[in-house]
């Protein structure tokens, strides 16, 4: 079974452009729908991120606005519903990450893959959001892991077509010399911004946080808005798309890294105005997450 770290406190209007915020109602819907995904997922309850948790990323006055409702938010409001959903969102992924790096000596203690249904992180600065992201859940959760002894590196595997420009601010901000972070997006020294380029970063990467390397983990986020028919994506096609994900599942297994994935971005909308093309590429991600036999 592929655990699911998932509750409804995530979910808040969306407001704006982007669906990012009512986006985890609707992708587990689509799952608990879909016949050849429901049968090999569960979803686990969690406790929100703690304020002293969140804290560790951000500046604790920057911290204490938003849940205030005193500072916009990344939506550029101060909607308190926004507020409310913040530390579940953080908390899911942080939740997933405790659970694939508990046992870290013995792979088959617990599933080494999970996934958090959640998105806007990348954006979030140590104490500024943007780009419809407020808090950094990769960060929060791989400082958790580093403080609570579980994980000694990190990868960040960002595949939203967008650059982290929030978690390098971070990483730059804390000095973290143990987080690797590879984004999609094309600033970053050493980032990718093609499909061999893409493909070849994560072959060499994840290998290096398998469990005869070191106390890793990888955080992936599988972004639905690199898809070449996203209004703000880039070049890779559906199969494409399900080449990347299932390059990134089978080394975590091959190499025995522990792994949780998250949505991240997507902004396609059918002639309805629904969001089915993103929930369609969301879908395919978590079949490629079953299909390497992670359960």
């Amino acid at each position: 079974m592929i655990p699911v770290f998932y509750r409804p406190e995530m979910v808040a209007p969306a407001t704006g452009y982007s669906p990012s915020a009512a986006k985890p109602a609707q992708v587990i819907a689509d799952w608990r729908a879909d016949f050849d995904i429901a049968p090999d997922v569960e979803f686990v309850e969690f406790d929100p991120a703690t304020r002293a948790e969140i804290a560790r990323a951000h500046d604790p006055a920057y911290v204490d606005g938003i849940l205030a409702c005193r500072i916009p938010n990344g939506f550029g409001d101060c909607d308190p519903r926004i507020a409310a959903s913040l530390p579940y969102t953080s908390g899911s992924l942080l939740a997933a990450a405790r659970h694939v790096t508990t046992d870290p000596a013995d792979w088959h203690a617990r599933e080494r893959i999970a996934c958090s249904p959640s998105s806007g992180f990348h954006h979030a600065h140590h104490a500024e959001s943007g780009g419809y992201c407020t808090f950094n859940g990769l960060m929060v959760a791989a400082l958790a892991l580093k403080a609570e002894g579980l994980a000694d590196r990190v990868l960040i595997v960002d595949c939203d077509e967008h650059y982290g420009n929030g978690t390098q601010d971070i990483i730059a901000t804390l000095g973290v010399d143990w987080i690797a972070h590879v984004t999609h997006g094309g600033r970053l020294p050493g980032s990718y911004h093609d499909k061999p380029g893409m493909l070849g970063m994560i072959e060499w990467q994840v290998p290096e946080f398998g469990a005869d390397r070191c106390r890793g983990v990888v955080l992936y986020q599988a972004g639905a808005d690199c898809h070449v028919d996203d209004p703000l994506g880039g070049f890779l096609t559906t199969a494409d798309m399900r080449e990347r994900d299932r390059l990134v599942f089978r080394l975590a297994v091959q190499h025995r890294a522990p792994l949780v994935w998250n949505l991240a971005g997507g902004y396609q909308r059918d002639r309805k105005g629904r969001i089915e093309p993103v929930l369609k590429l969301h879908r395919q991600t978590m079949a490629e997450c079953i299909a390497a036999g992670v359960g």
